[in-house]
């Protein structure tokens, strides 16, 4: 650490000084990370030391006194109970418990300003003994200094970064801003966080309080959230303390929330009679109990400020007390009591949002205040300062010191600010010192604004790059460069998925000065933001709109204009035949241009994707399976861009490379910590999965979505597969209103997929005539490969419900695509098809056929289908021995992928042969819970804990406990037990 104090952007993952002379230490056995030295109060401020005493309720003496360091205040020095708050902190002090049994707790206290949640949260952690106290306060302007929260809080946790795997350990150091990388993903950080807390707390609790929650910077915010959501077995308890705000609202979904009410009458009423020196008349002290709300602040502050006999005078006059909305206003009359110097001390305090007193005093310096000044501020009871830090005793009071001065004063206090950071070395928060002294336009200041902006970026601060890129804009000149900023900015906070932050930046734009290239980053921007915000009209035209980018990109940018016409295809394919002012033909002609722009990679894949829309089957698969090639043989970058492999390997019938390019995507995803696009991979392998006819699988990664929208604060039980829902025996209405509900919403290839699930489980049950009915009308509306997913449904729908001719004209098909693609899978298809079709002479040998092919395919639900099929039409033939053995191997493999229409539809062809085929059970397995059994499946496919904990975002601690219990409730030992226990029960 650099002497002197520093602003939050500077410090690293380091551990604090060894202690100086005369510091007291941390006692053995006590595993705090530091003991602060006990510091007589001022003269001048002992009153509200004793205030502080009997409450807790002022930030003046915070127990973490240099602005968030770690630390604990001395035994002796304990505050008394807290009045009224016996049962706020039986609830904090079951959580410490439950962290010292290895149960993991978060819980967000919620309050106004003074209600007490500093003082809360002090009382009960300042006593923990033999637990690793972290604790960090957020500040108001540290929005645009990415992580400076988590620097302050990782500084005590560098010891357990051996601990954690190479790529969390380098996320935390590039965001930290003391090692140069890839700019990492936030839930990286909070990944590799959460592992950094599990291992602290392999040798005892750790309790970490946030105070002032709502004033953290984003991404700190973010990734404190995002562990507190994914805590469970790590002794791990996250305490964070905030008032009412949107931002923490929307942050911090999904961690239990505790509200902080005001003292109740009796306690209110003892509070005000201990605290003020004399008699204090117990009716008055009612009154202004009732008036204050039982808020501690608003009462210590009255008494503070005005006399016994004054408040008695207004309670009699019935007038208003000074509090609530004109507390501010009590706060600046305070202000306005101290001499004009020491005003203008607190003012250069308020404006610092760090509180680094070196800064504050080289600022003082250049604005000719003496070294009193700072002495009389601190005498003022206003304010604390500690160990180079300045805080003031409650954050109303920071505002209401900064908002007592006209705008040419604070100006003039950043200006002085921003000398003072220049002269230490400080160029960010220079930049935003100078920002904020600036009035009017300034592109000298703007240009450093933006330098501080990316490197924000750098090191994965996307919402503070956002802030200072916006900031920057509003300083900017020239109209051309003010909305390159704004539409940077705005790109900034899509990332940090702040989408209406997004399109408000938009709306600013000129639209007379954009270039073209902006007005193709702007169009394509608003289209990918309309997913975000749930805008149908939005989604329905976004395939357009990208075209509109693509064009504005055409003769510029080449390599944009591609990617663009890639993402336009991609849009196409989530809203199908729902798709606005534009023709899937058009959207393939546009494509096909745009692969003659430039040669490369970009270019072949958009000649297979066109090759794909446009040309014969037969044409177009050479072209088609060149894209997918050079997909599989590129590097991991492609795939977390563009994700157009999905719709080529299906198209190609190569179910087992989409797989594979799927599994691949969702590694490096989890590895750099994209979960949008891990959130997206793992959503089309759970369809893909109902493709191959695998509900169980299609279950874990359905579940694995969940996981991860829990994990960024989403309810995860919104995650809803309705064709997995289908499959798995769900009633037809709630499948069907799901369905119907994606219309209004432009998904029409969510109401494709839920139509096409229950279509098969009507063919499943019998309802060849529903199923026809259902499937006719997207085959007679093809969309790419998506409709040839639905032809060997369509075509038994049809040969069973009398429509022969429609299904041999689409079995025609098949064996086309058969003939020209050649994939195991594909030929299975197409000779199990034929076989329905087929004279019974030639029936047999197809049907053979079909399950020699489907075997070397990882289609198990269709080789299910092909036995179930064989053993039905041996039946008829009156072969009952050999019909049984089909039919069990279908029955068999049903069980196997949890198919439970095809399943009875097994048994019941079964029992027509003369065999009883009872319902399969494995013992212990139905008992898993859904995690439980993710978590049990892929350790059977040996994968170790820290893999299961990167894949599922949890820590390795979780994914033990969890095997702990799994290993219980099914009576194994081992992994080896494991998966043979999991092979019986679902293959």
């Amino acid at each position: 650490m650099r002497r002197g104090g520093q602003g939050p952007g500077e410090v690293g993952w380091k551990l604090p000084p060894p202690a100086r002379a005369g510091r007291r230490t941390t006692p053995p056995g006590d595993r705090r990370a530091e003991a602060w030295p006990h510091r007589s109060a001022p003269e001048g401020s002992r009153q509200a030391l004793h205030r502080s005493d009997i409450l807790g309720a002022t930030a003046s003496i915070r127990a973490s006194l240099e602005g968030g360091r770690t630390g604990t205040v001395e035994q002796q020095r304990s505050a008394a109970p807290l009045l009224g708050r016996a049962d706020d902190v039986q609830l904090l002090e079951h959580l410490i418990t439950g962290a010292r049994n290895g149960v993991s707790a978060a819980l967000v206290l919620r309050g106004e300003p003074g209600i007490g949640k500093t003082a809360l949260l002090r009382s009960v952690t300042e006593s923990v003994p033999n637990a690793l106290l972290l604790r960090v306060d957020g500040f108001q302007a540290e929005s645009a200094l990415p992580y400076a929260a988590l620097q302050r809080l990782g500084m005590p946790l560098q010891p357990f970064l051996g601990a954690l795997p190479a790529h969390q350990q380098e996320a935390l150091r590039v965001a930290a801003g003391v090692a140069e990388g890839p700019a990492p993903d936030r839930y990286l950080v909070g990944l590799g966080l959460l592992s950094l807390l599990a291992a602290a707390g392999e040798n005892g609790p750790v309790v970490c309080t946030i105070d002032d929650a709502h004033q953290l910077d984003q991404e700190s915010l973010d990734v404190l959230a995002f562990v507190s959501r994914r805590l469970q077995a790590e002794s791990v308890v996250l305490l964070f303390a905030a008032r009412d705000d949107a931002t923490i609202d929307l942050s911090t979904a999904g961690v239990p929330t505790h509200r902080l009410r005001g003292l109740d009458p009796r306690s209110a009423v003892q509070l005000l009679r201990e605290s003020t020196p004399g008699t204090f008349d117990p009716y008055l002290a009612a009154q202004i109990a009732e008036q204050t709300g039982g808020n501690p602040l608003a009462m210590l502050d009255l008494t503070q400020d005005f006399t016994v006999q004054e408040l008695t005078d207004a309670a009699l006059a019935e007038q208003p007390f000074p509090i609530g909305h004109h507390l501010e206003l009590h706060y600046i009359r305070e202000l306005r009591s101290h001499p004009p110097k020491v005003q203008t001390w607190l003012l250069l305090a308020a404006a610092e949002p760090t509180g680094a007193t070196d800064l504050i005093e080289g600022a003082a310096e250049r604005i000719g205040l003496d070294r009193e000044s700072a002495e009389l501020a601190e005498h003022s009871a206003l304010v604390v300062v500690r160990r180079g830090h300045v805080r003031f005793r409650h954050p109303l009071v920071r505002s209401a010191v900064y908002s007592a001065f006209r705008g040419p004063d604070r100006r003039r206090a950043h200006d002085a600010l921003a000398q003072a950071a220049t002269q230490r070395g400080l160029t960010d928060v220079e930049a935003l010192h100078a920002a904020a002294a600036t009035t009017g336009t300034d592109d000298a200041v703007a240009d450093r604004l933006e330098a501080a902006a990316d490197r924000a970026g750098m090191r994965g601060g996307l919402a503070s790059r956002a802030h200072s890129l916006a900031r920057a804009a509003g300083l900017t000149s020239d109209d051309r460069v003010r909305n390159g900023r704004l539409i940077a900015a705005a790109e900034s906070a899509a990332g940090a998925g702040a989408a209406q932050f997004a399109i408000s930046l938009l709306d600013g734009l000129d639209e007379r000065a954009l270039d073209a290239v902006g007005r193709g980053r702007a169009i394509s921007l608003r289209a990918m933001l309309a997913i975000f915000l749930g805008d149908p009209d939005g989604i329905t035209r976004a395939a357009a709109d990208l075209l509109a980018a693509a064009d504005a990109f055409h003769g510029v940018v080449p390599e944009l204009e591609q990617r663009t016409l890639i993402r336009a295809f991609e849009f196409a394919l989530t809203t199908e035949w729902m798709m606005q002012d534009i023709s899937l033909e058009r959207l393939g002609q546009r494509l096909r241009e745009g692969a003659e722009v430039q040669e490369g990679p970009l270019a072949i894949a958009l000649r297979g994707l066109s090759a794909h829309i446009l040309l014969p089957y037969e044409e177009a698969v050479p072209a088609m399976r060149a894209a997918v090639e050079m997909l599989q043989a590129g590097d991991d970058a492609a795939l977390l861009e563009l994700g157009y492999g999905v719709a080529l390997t299906m198209g190609l019938w190569d179910e087992r490379g989409c797989v594979e390019l799927l599994e691949r995507t969702a590694r490096v995803a989890r590895d750099v910590g994209s979960l949008r696009v891990l959130d997206s991979a793992l959503w089309v392998l759970s369809l893909l999965e109902l493709v191959r006819g695998d509900p169980i699988a299609s279950g874990r990664y359905v579940q694995q979505v969940r996981e991860l929208r829990h994990a960024i604060g989403y309810p995860g039980e919104q995650v809803i597969n309705a064709s997995y829902l289908a499959w798995v025996g769900a009633p037809r209405p709630q499948i069907e209103a799901i369905a119907e509900a994606t219309l209004g919403t432009g998904f029409g290839g969510a109401w494709t997929v839920a139509m096409t699930g229950l279509s098969i489980r009507d063919i499943a049950e019998g309802h060849y005539v529903d199923a026809f009915e259902r499937l006719s009308p997207m085959i007679e509306r093809p969309f790419l490969q998506v409709t040839y997913q639905q032809w060997p449904e369509y075509v038994e729908a049809a040969t069973r419900s009398g429509h022969t001719e429609a299904a041999a004209t689409v079995a025609r098909k098949l064996r086309v695509h058969a003939a020209v693609s050649g994939t195991p899978w594909i030929r299975g298809i197409a000779d199990r098809c034929d076989a329905l079709l087929a004279p019974d002479a030639d029936a047999e040998g197809l049907f053979r056929s079909a399950i020699g092919w489907l075997e070397q395919s990882t289609a198990i639900g269709d080789l299910g289908r092909a036995h179930l099929l064989y053993g039905e039409w041996l039946r008829r033939m009156k072969r009952r021995r050999d019909a049984r053995e089909q039919l069990r191997a279908a029955l068999t493999l049903f069980e196997r992928a949890g198919a439970p229409a095809f399943a009875s539809r097994a048994r019941y062809e079964l029992a027509a042969t003369g065999e009883h085929a009872p319902r399969t059970e494995v013992s212990g397995v139905d008992s898993l819970t859904p995690r439980e059994a993710t978590i049990a499946s892929m350790a059977a496919a040996r994968n170790t804990n820290q893999e299961i904990s990167a894949t599922l975002f949890i820590s390795t601690n979780t994914v033990d406990y969890h095997l702990r219990k799994v290993f219980r409730k099914l009576g194994v030992s081992s992994r080896r037990q494991l998966a043979d226990m999991l092979g019986s029960a679902d293959g």
